[in-house]
């Protein structure tokens, strides 16, 4: 009898599809939290009270991380350099940046405010072109185009239909995206360093304690004294749309890349859009709506070939 040796069967790689569901849970996550804003809002609680309390909800679990990610022994630590970058890019990026997106917040839609936000790919373009001399691309000329097109006509409908301060809310999302930016493109040689979820730990703890610092000098402890619904908000902020994001972003950039990750998370947009809808009642036009596809497409476009 002939023995027929069969080929050894192949396992399927889950790294592809267990990445991508991360990074779509991350970006659902970070979505939710402009709609978490907004009904917290309702409550009469203003925008440094409300990000005081989302940073000391998130303050505990990201001292765990950075306890958790210490090197064993003392060894691998952290030079006087790394450390203040660590610092004023956490200001930067997570002080500075949330601080403005919760005050814009106050005057413009959460979908508006996720489409602004979404430019930030764009924004690192411009960025390295006006500081780093770097060259742009005819593909992300096009990007560019495409994505400043659609905010203006998402903006202009609001502009047409909305209240006076859209304007202002506009431009303070548009300059937490700006700082958001900068801190990406200041950030890759100590995250190279320190590793991601260590560096995030940090620069997490150090803009907790400035949202903390800038709550105690402006508001007094009595401000604290909120209806019950803000807190547990501010609670929902700090786990799902906060800590767990971050965590599941870095997780499934390690698996799909960074290329991929940027293609799931446009999700992002569309995601707050729908949740705006059925928790805010918030509606596009269809100006509107072709708009946030610009927007959408601009960006991805923008990042087609980049690893």
């Amino acid at each position: 009898m002939t023995t027929v040796h069969l080929p050894p069967r192949r396992l399927v790689d889950s790294a592809p599809l267990s990445g991508s569901l991360l990074v779509a849970l991350a970006a659902f996550g970070f979505s939710a939290k402009a709609v978490l804003v907004k009904l917290a809002y309702g409550h009469q609680v203003d925008a440094v009270t409300l990000l005081a309390m989302r940073m000391a909800f998130s303050l505990p679990f990201f001292l765990l991380m950075a306890l958790w990610r210490r090197p064993a022994g003392g060894a691998g630590g952290i030079s006087a350099a790394d450390g203040w970058a660590v610092i004023g890019l956490g200001l930067l990026g997570y002080y500075l940046a949330s601080w403005l997106d919760f005050w814009g917040l106050e005057f413009i839609s959460a979908g508006l405010e996720r489409l602004i936000l979404f430019l930030y790919p764009t924004l690192v373009v411009l960025l390295s072109w006006l500081m780093l001399g770097r060259a742009i691309a005819g593909r992300e000329v096009v990007a560019l185009v495409l994505s400043y097109i659609g905010i203006a006509l998402v903006v202009y409908r609001q502009i047409t239909t909305g209240s006076a301060d859209l304007i202002l809310g506009a431009a303070l999302v548009f300059g937490s995206a700006v700082a958001y930016a900068l801190y990406l493109l200041g950030s890759h040689g100590v995250i190279a360093r320190l590793g991601a979820t260590r560096f995030t730990a940090y620069a997490m703890t150090a803009a907790s304690g400035a949202c903390l610092v800038q709550f105690a000098l402006t508001r007094p402890l009595s401000a604290l004294f909120v209806d019950a619904p803000v807190y547990a908000l501010a609670l929902a902020m700090a786990i799902f749309s906060t800590v767990l994001p971050s965590l599941l972003l870095s997780l499934g950039i390690q698996r799909i890349g960074a290329s991929r990750a940027a293609l799931v998370g446009s999700l992002g947009p569309v995601a707050t859009i729908a949740l705006a809808h059925v928790f805010l009642g918030e509606v596009l036009s269809r100006e509107q709506s072709l708009g946030a596809l610009l927007v959408i497409a601009g960006v991805l476009w923008a990042g087609r070939g980049k690893n």
